[in-house]
């Protein structure tokens, strides 16, 4: 090219959670069997959505007004009812005007993060969601900053090093919370989330908060709003309908705006980030027309409980199975979300182990991916190969800890147990392999 025309942060676009996939399916031309634990699309995996949804749906299509142009911040009725039900939980008050939608949250966290200046940072959790910390990298044209989620913990996160952090880097003017977490699903209690306000009150920080599985926790856990402890601390909260529905198709997210004119700098931000919705219009209508229709169904409660009832029992499934394993460190249970994150104690995994593999193309096809990448990554291929289970590396979420995050999406039982009771079977071949052999 004449001029470099490559953006200065595009080498931190990565999404392993997809980029797998085209290992994925080279091996499924080469006669493996995937099993897909890499994304969380519950809808892939054989959810069925009810036929009162679809109703409504149904009802909307038919209506010409589904087919135009909604206000830039979207429908308004709809942000009423999004504006009522957080007035009702939350002790920070917002009106209609507080709310944006956007084409699915990955719209709106590109948004969020490409329209911060480019010295401004925000820190995230590690283990960390790609599509955080590749748009926030990219905005700034750097590595992400990230505070530690402690897996001896319950994934907590570590707060003195978020402390520290926010005290020696002068450039970090956010905080990133996602809560329920992914990839860990973690649910955090509220002493957590105070001590994480009072430090942005502290450094005069603002939060932005993913809370996208607000409605999906289980074991008795509660998710605590960020609404309830926010204060006058200025934020974001990040909301949509593509995992509790499930309608992830929809590309229908909003963001809720909290303490809007406290703050002179962030009202300006929040008008830039209404500015450049304005120049695309608007966001899909359909969907948003369709949000108060489920949430105030008779069935929309009960509905919501028997599915955290499902994944409440594949996470004790999950953690009977996997927990008695004593090459990782002591497996939490989940939470919240519908994902687990495993991690490897120091030391455990190495360059030289291997999982059997039958096909020689197959093995000669892993042995070109395996050089020079992490050692949980390795680990993530050879699961792959020998068994067609397909998990995402923590590597790959921003982590020094090594680890795979995978699912508790398949809504077969015995499907679900199998997979779990291989991948427990991989872990101590793994583990116990060397130069390629098993150890007798």
């Amino acid at each position: 090219m004449r001029n470099n025309i490559l953006h200065i942060g595009a080498g931190e676009l990565t999404y392993e959670i997809r980029g797998i996939v085209s290992v994925a399916n080279k091996l499924e031309t080469l006669g493996v069997k995937i099993h897909w634990e890499n994304i969380g699309d519950p809808v892939a995996k054989g959810e069925s959505i009810p036929d009162w949804i679809k109703s409504i749906i149904q009802e909307l299509v038919y209506q010409n007004s589904s087919y135009g142009y909604c206000p830039t911040k979207g429908v308004k009725e709809t942000r009423e009812y999004i504006a009522e039900l957080n007035n009702k939980q939350g002790e920070t008050q917002i009106s209609p005007e507080d709310i944006i939608f956007f084409n699915g949250l990955g719209d709106a966290i590109n948004k969020v993060y490409g329209l911060l200046r480019r010295e401004a940072r925000v820190i995230g959790p590690s283990p960390a969601y790609s599509t955080h910390s590749s748009a926030e990298a990219s905005h700034a044209g750097l590595s992400p900053i990230t505070y530690n989620l402690k897996p001896e913990n319950n994934w907590y996160p570590d707060i003195d090093d978020l402390r520290n952090k926010i005290k020696y880097n002068s450039t970090i003017s956010g905080i990133l919370i996602i809560n329920p977490d992914n990839p860990t699903g973690a649910v955090y209690p509220r002493e957590i989330l105070e001590e994480i306000v009072h430090l942005a009150k502290k450094y005069d920080l603002f939060i932005i908060c993913d809370e996208i599985y607000q409605n999906i926790v289980y074991n008795n856990k509660e998710m605590v709003p960020l609404a309830t402890v926010i204060d006058n601390v200025c934020a974001l909260s990040l909301k949509g309908i593509s995992k509790e529905i499930p309608w992830p198709g929809s590309r229908c997210g909003w963001i809720e705006i909290y303490n809007a004119g406290k703050d002179k700098n962030f009202d300006q931000y929040i008008e830039s980030i209404l500015n450049t919705k304005m120049v695309e219009v608007c966001s899909t209508t359909l969907p948003q027309k369709a949000i108060p229709k489920m949430m105030r169904h008779p069935n929309y409660r009960e509905y919501i409980q028997k599915k955290n009832s499902f994944y409440e029992q594949a996470s004790n499934l999950a953690y009977k199975i996997l927990s008695p394993l004593k090459h990782l460190i002591l497996i939490n249970k989940s939470n919240g979300a519908f994902y687990m994150s495993i991690v490897f104690r120091k030391n455990i995994l190495r360059d030289n182990q291997s999982l059997p593999i039958e096909n020689k193309s197959i093995e000669d096809y892993v042995g070109e991916l395996v050089p020079n990448v992490p050692l949980d990554k390795r680990f993530v291929y050879y699961l792959l190969a020998s068994t067609g289970i397909c998990v995402v590396p923590l590597s790959s979420f921003c982590s020094d800890l090594p680890g795979f995050r995978i699912t508790l999406l398949e809504k077969d039982l015995d499907t679900f147990q199998n997979t779990f009771k291989t991948v427990k079977r991989s872990i101590e071949l793994y583990t116990s392999s060397s130069n390629g052999q098993m150890k007798p």
